[in-house]
């Protein structure tokens, strides 16, 4: 068997073992995935996951959430130590 069939026959096994699956981080669109990742990697996603909403209610997007006040932020985001 070449290489490259061996490699595709390996990918094909490990695709069907594992499917893909989404992150488990809570977003929405593409910003909100960074922030969650940023954060999580200050404590658990769970834990992100239970903070996010507030944030992202209030900035969704980056445009919006660079009209929030700093303070209001780190308060929202507190719980995960940054």
């Amino acid at each position: 068997m070449k290489r490259s069939a061996k490699a595709r026959l390996i990918l094909d096994i490990l695709e069907d073992f594992y499917p893909e699956t989404p992150p488990p981080l809570d977003h929405e669109n593409p910003f909100q995935l960074l922030i969650a990742v940023l954060m999580s990697a200050q404590t658990t996603d769970k834990k992100v996951n239970q903070v996010t909403p507030e944030l992202f209610r209030h900035g969704p997007d980056a445009k919006s959430m660079a009209t929030l006040e700093v303070n209001h932020i780190q308060e929202m985001i507190r719980e995960v130590g940054l």
